[in-house]
């Protein structure tokens, strides 16, 4: 499977999306800190500036408007860093959402190394470790355009408070319009028989990369698509395992309470097999480009080859 990015940034089909919606549901508005630009969402502000509220460099006021707004009836829309949308906004997202049971959508933008050039304030390793821990919430990583234009009328319609990891830049192609995508179920891109690679956001391109690569070394690996990580598709991850007898869990973000810990802790208690992460290991971010910080922090193709041939021998 060759691998090319897309021509647009994946905000840009987000805000399509957030555009195309309204027309057709007008309880939809959306809520900026001060982040528009950065967002993408000017269009949208152009297209329906009495749907748009900036509330300034206030995001834990940001979610506080949006429970408001979402106790009111209204489907709002937060957009901020993701660093901002877990780390600053924890206590607002905790209990005037999720603990009041109110229909908030938050957009994180930049996920892990993604943040780039903002460096560590604006890199959150740990965004996803934090939102997992709140009751109720949901939790989405869309991997190219084609899986979030499907999901993201099921994001609508679910009257949950959801938690969307959203990549700024062009995201790299993976799907087509053969595949189809339901919130909450893992997608298996290839099927095998030694390991199984569960992988979320920007590493499913490195993980199909790292696939192709074993395939040519005898080795046969299944690839999962986790893009809800919560809740998360614990049949589909126990049949794989069950079937391979050795995991990889590859996500950008920290290999602590993210995607490898609900792995873990699913298996451990149900399919008990050699699971090793390929993620960021207890560190904070800095300035760099994507790849010079993926190759880094170990989070390229190279990676998961290295940890799957590491699980299959602990399996022997």
């Amino acid at each position: 499977m060759r691998l090319e990015k897309e021509d647009r940034w994946l905000r840009e089909t987000y805000v399509d999306l957030l555009i195309e919606y309204e027309k057709k549901d007008d309880r939809i508005v959306i809520l900026e800190a001060d982040l528009s630009k950065a967002a993408g969402t000017t269009r949208f502000t152009e297209a329906f500036p009495e749907k748009t509220i900036n509330v300034g460099i206030a995001e834990a006021n940001m979610v506080g408007v949006a429970s408001g707004l979402a106790a009111m009836g209204k489907i709002p829309f937060t957009h901020t860093f993701t660093a901002f949308a877990s780390r600053r906004c924890c206590d607002q997202v905790t209990l005037s959402v999720a603990y009041a049971g109110l229909n908030v959508k938050m957009m994180g933008s930049d996920p892990g190394v993604t943040a780039e050039l903002n460096g560590g304030t604006h890199m959150s390793m740990e965004d996803v470790s934090i939102m997992r821990n709140i009751p109720g919430m949901i939790i989405y990583e869309p991997v190219d355009s084609m899986q979030l234009k499907q999901i993201f009328p099921q994001i609508l319609a679910v009257k949950s408070p959801v938690y969307i990891r959203l990549l700024r830049r062009n995201a790299v192609k993976v799907f087509d319009e053969s595949y189809k995508f339901v919130l909450g179920e893992g997608t298996v891109i290839s099927e095998g028989t030694d390991i199984s690679i569960f992988a979320t956001g920007i590493m499913v391109a490195e993980a199909v990369e790292a696939c192709e690569e074993l395939k040519k070394e005898g080795v046969s690996a299944e690839v999962i698509n986790i893009h809800t990580i919560k809740p998360l598709d614990a049949k589909l991850v126990i049949e794989s395992a069950k079937k391979t007898g050795a995991v990889v869990v590859a996500e950008n973000h920290s290999v602590i309470g993210g995607l490898y810990s609900a792995v873990a802790e699913t298996l451990s208690a149900a399919c008990p097999v050699p699971a090793i992460p390929v993620g960021v290991k207890d560190h904070f971010g800095e300035v760099g480009s994507t790849d010079f910080l993926m190759e880094k922090y170990g989070l390229k193709s190279k990676d998961i080859i290295a940890a799957a041939k590491q699980a299959i021998e602990l399996k022997k």
